[in-house]
């Protein structure tokens, strides 16, 4: 498994910031890491950058890579007169600025508003599978749990210098493009290269980079992507985002049926739910299809995983960090909470940039 984040650039003062291709030049001028992963990349835009762990089995490992790449990040970022935010959202109203990338500058041309207002960071996390059809499998088997991935992971509840009601509002703004969200049961790893070759033939998107479903097959990895969370304030938080998508992958794989019966419209609703909420309100029960607190929803599925995270030593690990999330809050709680103590926008994000870095 392995962790991909995507931070916000911002000043010292809490302002994000355009200075990605001052760090992109700094980190091309570091040594080689010869392992694959581990780099600061770039994202679609300047106030941002991306860092990758590097492949790993351990959760513990798999903590100290997440935490020396937000380190790393924050060390580029400090040489180019800034600081990383673990933040899926500015709280700022942001005229944001494009790579001088090709591929962007085209994105912005066809996408105009969507991609002028894409200023948003993600957990993006891969778990390795056999083949197309095991990641299918997989992919089909994620499709009702995606939303309580989202709910432990929210932390955008502000946009453009308001307050959004809503626990996760990037994913808000991120299903704006036109293959971003849940999908319908794929079956086979056939079927879902047919829908990705439909999708590429209406020349609506760019290329296969541009399938934004909620979990995709890797257009470039062995891997099934998991892309439905916001970045985590809390290292941890991503590494239990990993661990979790990782038994929810070993149990797909020894689970029937593999397709839970629920509908592609459906599960949208499911997921708006989790984006409004995250974990102080109610979430939609996958075994009942209806509401319920977002506690009693988390523990369905810490249930439904249990034998995957025992057999990985990960259960009583994650039984505390679950138990922590719902009673610290994720992201946005914390932001709300510092709102409530008289944080204003910049002063919420330097205490972000401190939380980062924890």
């Amino acid at each position: 498994m392995g962790v991909e984040e995507e931070f916000l650039l911002v000043t010292p003062d809490g302002v994000p910031t355009a200075v990605a291709p001052a760090v992109l030049r700094l980190a091309a001028a570091e040594p080689s890491d010869p392992r694959p992963g581990g780099d600061v990349e770039k994202e679609f835009k300047q106030e941002q950058v991306e860092t990758s762990t590097h492949p790993c089995t351990d959760r513990d490992d798999l903590l100290a890579q997440v935490r020396d790449g937000r380190a790393r990040a924050d060390a580029l970022a400090q040489a180019a007169g800034a600081r990383v935010a673990a933040l899926g959202a500015p709280p700022q109203d942001v005229e944001s600025t494009v790579i001088p990338d090709r591929r962007a500058h085209e994105i912005r041309a066809r996408f105009g508003q969507t991609a002028r207002e894409q200023l948003t960071c993600g957990c993006h996390v891969h778990v390795a599978v056999q083949d197309d059809d095991e990641g299918v499998r997989v992919l089909d088997h994620l499709r009702p749990w995606n939303a309580v991935l989202l709910a432990l992971s929210a932390n955008s509840p502000s946009w453009s210098g308001s307050s959004t009601g809503y626990a996760s509002y990037r994913s808000q703004v991120w299903g704006r493009w036109p293959t971003s969200g849940p999908t319908a049961p794929f079956g086979d790893g056939a079927t879902y290269r047919h829908v990705i070759a439909d999708l590429l033939r209406t020349g609506t998107v760019l290329d296969d980079g541009m399938v934004y479903f909620d979990a995709r097959l890797s257009a470039h990895y062995p891997t099934v992507e998991v892309r439905v969370a916001d970045v985590c304030l809390d290292a941890a938080d991503a590494v239990l985002q990993a661990v979790l998508v990782r038994a929810l992958a070993e149990t797909a794989v020894r689970t029937e049926p593999a397709v839970a019966p629920v509908r592609a419209e459906v599960l949208r609703t499911w997921t708006w739910r989790a984006a409004r909420s995250g974990v102080t309100g109610d979430l939609v029960s996958p075994s009942t299809g209806e509401p319920r607190p977002a506690a009693d929803v988390v523990g369905e599925l810490l249930d439904h995983v249990r034998d995957a995270l025992a057999e990985a030593g990960d259960l009583e690990w994650t039984e505390r960090q679950l138990g922590h999330v719902l009673r610290r809050g994720n992201g946005a709680v914390q932001q709300l909470a510092w709102r409530a103590q008289g944080a204003d926008d910049d002063a919420l994000v330097r205490r972000a940039v401190d939380v980062t870095q924890l």
